[in-house]
C-alpha cells in the first residue's frame, strides 16, 4: 500500500460501479453492483453498511456474489469515512439512519434490505425503528439489537470488547493511533478469530490516513457509547423499544472477541416478529471478511425466503 491520504485510496477496482449521490445535505461514495433497475421492478435494493473501523470494501465478497446472483447491491461509506464527505458533526444514529435514507433514494429506490456489520449492524437495527417507511428489511451480523448494549448490568461485550470502547472515549488519542500507528490492527484483531491477512489490515489502515477519516470513525464510536447521556441518544433508545416489523437476521461468530455469544438474541427475538437467527461456527467479529462463503449463503437464503429476492 501506498502512503497516499487522497480519498482515491477507497475507490478500490472490481466488478461494481462507483457513484457518488447526495443525501441529507452530504455527498457520500456508494459502490454498487448487480442488474440496473428497470421500469416496474419494485424489489428493494440491497445496501451495506459497514463496520468500525472499515469503509465500504469489507462488504467487496457479498457485493460481487449477490451481484452475479441477479440482486441490485450497493454498499456505502458511512459519513465520515473513505471517500464520502465529512462534515465537522452528524455522527449520532439520528443522522445517519437520515443518510442512509437518503442514499436508498438517491440511488433510485424506495426501500432497501439494510444489511450491517458491527457498528454498521447497530445502524441497520436503526434504520427498523427511525426509517420504517424506507426499510423493508434488517440484517445484522456481529450487532445485538442495541438495546442489549444500554441495560446496566448486562454483561455482552468481552474484557477486551469494553476496553476498545473506553478507550475510544479519550481525546485525540484515538484518532491518532488509528491514523499514524497500529491502532487500526489493534482493532481488527481484537475482534477476528484469527488474523486479517496483511494486505487487508494494510488497505484499511491506508483509508484511515484520509484526512479526518479517523475522527470521524471515532465520533460514530464514542456518540454510541454516550447515547444513554444525550437527549438525542434517549429519544433514540425510546425508539427501538418499538417493534420490528420487517424481518430481520441476526448472525453472530462463535469466536467473536467483542462480544459474547450468550444471550446475544434476546432482544432481537423479543421485538422482532420476523427474527431468524444464525452462529457461524470458527468465526469471528468480522464476518463478512472471517466466513465471506457463510455469509453470503446466509444472505442469500434468508433474502430469498423472507423477501423474495435473488
Amino acid at each position: 500500500m501506498s502512503d497516499a491520504t487522497d480519498y482515491s485510496s477507497a475507490l478500490v477496482d472490481g466488478p461494481w460501479r462507483h457513484e457518488f449521490v447526495p443525501a441529507n445535505g452530504s455527498r457520500f461514495h456508494v459502490a454498487t453492483a448487480g442488474p440496473v433497475r428497470t421500469n416496474g421492478d419494485r424489489r428493494p435494493l440491497v445496501l451495506f453498511l459497514h463496520d468500525f473501523p472499515q469503509f465500504w470494501w469489507a462488504w467487496r465478497h457479498q457485493l460481487a456474489a449477490l451481484a452475479e446472483a441477479g440482486v441490485r447491491v450497493a454498499a456505502m461509506d458511512l459519513r465520515g469515512v473513505a471517500a464520502s464527505d465529512k462534515p465537522p458533526s452528524g455522527y449520532d444514529v439520528l443522522t445517519r439512519t437520515r443518510d442512509v435514507a437518503g442514499v436508498v433514494r438517491s440511488l433510485g429506490h424506495e426501500q432497501a434490505v439494510v444489511v450491517g456489520s458491527g457498528t454498521g449492524g447497530l445502524l441497520a437495527w436503526a434504520m427498523g425503528a427511525l426509517q420504517p417507511a424506507v426499510t423493508a428489511g434488517v440484517a445484522a451480523l456481529g450487532a445485538p439489537h442495541p438495546l442489549r448494549l444500554h441495560v446496566p448490568g448486562r454483561r455482552l461485550t468481552t474484557p477486551a470488547g469494553r476496553r476498545l470502547l473506553a478507550y475510544s472515549q479519550l481525546p485525540s488519542i484515538p484518532e491518532r493511533r488509528l491514523s499514524r500507528g497500529d491502532g487500526v490492527d489493534v482493532v481488527l484483531a481484537a475482534g477476528a478469530a484469527r488474523p486479517l491477512p496483511t494486505d487487508v489490515v494494510e488497505r484499511y489502515r491506508d483509508v484511515l490516513r484520509i484526512p479526518f477519516a479517523a475522527h470521524a470513525s471515532v465520533e460514530a464510536v464514542r456518540w454510541l457509547a454516550r447515547a444513554s447521556l444525550r437527549p438525542d441518544g434517549r429519544r433514540y433508545l425510546a425508539a427501538l423499544r418499538n417493534p420490528v416489523e420487517v424481518p430481520v437476521l441476526q448472525v453472530h461468530g462463535t469466536m467473536d472477541g467483542l462480544l459474547r455469544l450468550e444471550g446475544v438474541e434476546v432482544d432481537g427475538a423479543a421485538l422482532a416478529r420476523r427474527f431468524r437467527f444464525e452462529v457461524v461456527e470458527d468465526a469471528g467479529h468480522l464476518l463478512a471478511e472471517e466466513a465471506p462463503e457463510q455469509v453470503t449463503e446466509l444472505l442469500a437464503d434468508w433474502l430469498g425466503r423472507s423477501l423474495d429476492i435473488g
